[in-house]
């Protein structure tokens, strides 16, 4: 990939279609880490999460005939929900093939937004080859969660705002389970700004983009329930973004299921805001090492806010 031009490309072609969230100040996390902290709102993004701008630039890169034809994706939710409204906002089907594992509140939204979905296998990982070697049979376009150049400059204009929107960062906290938004954000913000640490974060239980970049190499491995479920599952063989995380996520952290739980409660009794877990793992990451952070200006990414009533419930 080229940064940052493939990204810039990116942010002009999505930017009448997404919106561009704001950056607040947080003082509960600033005050806990003895540091100035950002959180990057992207839980109120178009269907709750940062995927709408990846899909949607997949989208809008599409000819005409590849458009009308349909696409198909795989997803555990967020980025199903992202292409199902790309989909409609280009006049074209969208098929979406879920795990069975998939949240049923975001299954019935993508249902919703107008798009067809079907279930295969329980692990994503599994799922996207499905949906992959079914796209390829049947002539149609595949939308890739994270593997694909188009939708990693998507998430990339991400950085894009960050960019304009604050100065002087030092480190930037986001989610990885595919790799596409930390590839993106930190290759554009890198570009830019090379001083930049980018932290990849995972939780325990579902880490194989981490333990593969520690192990030099990807990694087939299980993954366990985690409230994170936006970055649960595997990575695909030869996915593009493991050589773009090797190369720009400076720190990789992980943290357990009641480190994550702690971050959301806390997150939500300060901000009265509602986040899914994947954008609380983010800041539990941040908090399990804000020693290293103190007097730094800090900004996290809350990558969604999808999280499922169940599950709230459970948590609170």
């Amino acid at each position: 990939m080229r940064f940052p031009d493939d990204v810039l490309a990116a942010e002009g072609r999505i930017r009448p279609y997404t919106r561009e969230t704001y950056l607040d100040c947080s003082p509960y996390l600033s005050e806990a880490g003895q540091a100035d902290v950002w959180v990057k709102c992207e839980h109120l993004q178009h269907t709750g999460s940062f995927k709408a701008r990846g899909a949607m630039n997949k989208l809008l890169a599409l000819s005409d005939a590849e458009r009308s034809a349909g696409v198909v994706t795989a997803s555990t939710g967020n980025h199903g929900l992202a292409v199902a409204r790309a989909a409609e906002v280009v006049s074209t089907r969208a098929l979406v093939f879920v795990p069975a594992t998939a949240d049923e509140g975001k299954v019935a939204a993508i249902r919703r937004l107008g798009a067809e979905v079907r279930t295969h296998a329980e692990d994503s990982a599994e799922t996207e080859v499905h949906a992959r070697d079914y796209a390829a049979e049947q002539g149609l376009a595949y939308v890739s969660p994270y593997n694909d150049p188009l939708v990693i400059a998507g998430q990339g204009t991400v950085g894009v705002e960050l960019a304009r929107q604050l100065d002087d960062i030092d480190a930037v906290f986001v989610a990885v389970g595919g790799g596409g938004l930390v590839a993106g954000t930190a290759g554009y913000l890198k570009s830019v700004r090379p001083g930049i640490t980018a932290v990849g974060c995972s939780p325990e239980n579902s880490a194989v983009m981490i333990r593969s970049l520690e192990a030099g190499r990807i990694l087939d491995l299980p993954s366990r329930p985690t409230l994170s479920d936006g970055t649960a599952g595997g990575v695909e063989a030869g996915a593009l973004t493991f050589d773009l995380c090797r190369e720009l996520v400076d720190e990789r952290v992980t943290v357990t299921e009641d480190a994550i739980a702690d971050a959301l409660r806390g997150f939500i009794a300060a901000h009265h805001q509602l986040i899914e877990g994947s954008a609380a793992m983010a800041i539990a990451c941040y908090l399990a090492t804000r020693d290293r952070w103190q007097g730094k200006r800090v900004v996290i990414v809350l990558c969604g806010g999808n999280i499922g009533a169940e599950t709230l419930k459970r948590v609170l």
